[in-house]
């Protein structure tokens, strides 16, 4: 069985890869460069930018596990409508389509409500993760340096604003099973529940690394402005606005009714058990 992995040498796609290849999967690693090395797996450079390659790539495949890139949505759009293009050209066995955050309400829009409805109407076999906000954003310098040097863990959400926080470790978990369980379709929701703020992020640093630890909210240029130099500043830009418009919510937590604990049974990892398997 092959299973195409976008972003493989990635943060996201990377762990999929792992978990594929160490249960005996047959994995293809599609990257931006060709002459990327990924343990255990077929390295094939594809751009999102054209739906001949994606067709060619995906044609044969048991499962592909996709994601869209930050960036211009106008870029993402055309991106989903590739893979759309691929999908119902190629017709691999079954697709599952992280989110990464983004809505798909069809009500708001966007690429991927796009990429979701299309897989929804395509007839192939597929299922959406939608993940709230990754730990891993914790790990950005600004953040981690801060909690280090500082005691305090900088974030741009409320104080009280409960988010149901999950790992790229939580999404591979999740892709991996919904491979091997086609009766699970829609919406798969990924991620802590109960949700927890701030200041429960800040506790579970606090002790993992043996010292008092706060949490300090951010105002959205604020943090675009201490992400620019990781990911540019039109990226930065775009998660800047992202969080602005998070502002006016009352949090961000998964249904439990449609969670991947209520349907595949996937427990996923707390703050703490997250720090530990990152090493800190």
């Amino acid at each position: 069985m092959t299973y195409v992995i976008h972003g493989a040498t990635g943060a996201q796609g990377a762990p999929v890869v792992t978990a594929l290849t160490a249960a005996g999967k047959s994995v293809t690693a599609l990257t931006r460069n060709p002459d990327a090395v990924v343990d255990g797996a077929r390295v094939v450079a594809a751009s999102y930018s054209s739906a001949a390659d994606l067709t060619d790539v995906y044609r044969g495949a048991d499962g592909v596990f996709v994601h869209l890139p930050v960036g211009a949505e106008e870029d993402r759009l055309a991106f989903a409508n590739n893979i759309l293009t691929a999908v119902r050209s190629a017709r691999p066995g079954r697709v599952v389509f992280s989110t990464s955050g983004s809505p798909t309400d069809p009500a708001i829009g966007g690429a991927a409500a796009t990429l979701a409805a299309g897989l929804a109407d395509s007839g192939v076999s597929h299922a959406v993760t939608a993940p709230e906000l990754y730990l891993e954003n914790l790990l950005m310098p600004y953040v981690i340096d801060s909690v280090r040097e500082r005691g305090v863990l900088p974030y741009p959400i409320r104080a009280d604003f409960p988010v149901s926080w999950a790992s790229h470790l939580d999404i591979a978990d999740v892709a991996v099973a919904l491979f091997e369980r086609p009766d699970v379709t829609g919406v798969v929701g990924v991620g802590q529940y109960p949700a927890i703020t701030g200041p429960d992020l800040a506790e579970a640093f606090a002790a993992r690394f043996g010292r008092d630890v706060v949490f300090e909210p951010l105002s959205p240029d604020e943090f675009r402005t201490s992400v620019a130099p990781l990911i540019g500043e039109g990226p930065a830009a775009v998660v800047a606005e992202a969080y602005r418009a998070m502002s006016a919510m009352p949090g961000r937590s998964i249904a439990p009714e449609t969670s991947a604990q209520k349907l595949l049974d996937i427990t996923t990892r707390t703050t703490t058990q997250w720090l530990a398997a990152m090493g800190l």
